[in-house]
């Protein structure tokens, strides 16, 4: 496994790869590797025949300085486990790398419509700097598929609009949401919870299955469903961020077109935010739905 710092170097390397004929996969990360990632590292490697992962946590989609410096960085031990895996080669830039010029001065990516809405809305700026920084390394990289997480519902769809708008020659491939045995979606910001906030966290994904299960057993009062769940959260000593239940293709308010459903989830728990999603299908009969 190779390491780089710098653009020059990795580039280079990466050139070669694509003078013999190899196909690169790619895996943007912002470190502190868990097993979902490495799940994508997997799927990486069924993907192509070299695989890159980068580790930069990138300053521009922060919306918290306290966020931002509170963020894990376990660089060593990521190496490890990059190493483990077989990974071909690994980018690993500084802030002064990525934005030479400073934030202020950087040109930027920004996705209407997609990243007002949601998440968006009450993060100003987030999905800007997420969309900055993968364009970057997708023209560091110059992969022909990259893999993200399906737990971050809104970003994919979010990555996968900018690579159709700038007509990017990289395939965008989704792997879906890798949890805990208790069904807690696994995240970096997990290990900042304490032990007792540990115990209490599944309580988040507990809670999308009874939204899921609520709708499949005919409920449409979507309004109604969301109190109840924001009540369960409370209940549990979780604080309610957001709760949509969206179309899962437009993330637009469900209509009477719609063919599948998301269930997009945030909580506070401490001072740690938790996320989770999950698509249920609309079509099919009620009654043959069961509760996962």
């Amino acid at each position: 496994m190779q390491t780089f710092a710098d653009v020059v170097s990795l580039r280079e390397q990466v050139k070669q790869f694509k003078r013999d004929g190899r196909k690169i996969a790619f895996v943007p990360t912002m470190g502190n590797l868990h097993e979902g990632h490495l799940t994508l590292v997997r799927k990486a490697r069924e993907e192509g025949d070299i695989v890159v992962v980068s580790i930069f946590v990138n300053p521009m989609q922060f919306d918290r300085a306290d966020d931002l410096n509170n963020y894990p960085r376990t660089l060593d031990e990521d190496l490890n486990k990059l190493n483990a895996e077989g990974v071909d080669l690994v980018f690993t830039p500084t802030p002064e790398i990525i934005y030479p010029n400073g934030l202020d001065k950087q040109t930027f990516v920004e996705v209407p419509g997609l990243s007002y809405m949601l998440e968006g809305a009450s993060r100003p700026g987030h999905f800007r700097g997420v969309a900055t920084v993968v364009t970057k390394l997708f023209n560091i990289v110059q992969a022909d598929v990259a893999c993200f997480g399906e737990k971050d519902y809104q970003q994919l769809a979010i990555i996968r609009q900018m690579a159709e708008d700038l007509c990017l020659d990289i395939n965008i491939v989704g792997v879906p949401t890798v949890r805990e045995l208790d069904g807690l979606a696994m995240s970096s910001r997990n290990s900042l919870l304490s032990v007792d906030e540990r115990q209490l966290a599944p309580v988040l994904a507990r809670t999308m299955r009874w939204i899921s299960s609520a709708i499949r057993g005919g409920r449409d009062d979507y309004a109604s469903i969301v109190e109840d769940a924001n009540d369960q959260l409370r209940a549990a000593d979780l604080e309610p961020d957001q709760i949509y239940i969206r179309d899962a293709q437009t993330l637009q308010t469900i209509s009477a077109d719609t063919k599948q459903a998301v269930i997009l989830m945030s909580a506070f728990l401490g001072k740690v935010r938790l996320i989770d999603n999950q698509v249920l299908d609309l079509t099919e009969p009620k009654e043959s739905q069961e509760e996962e």
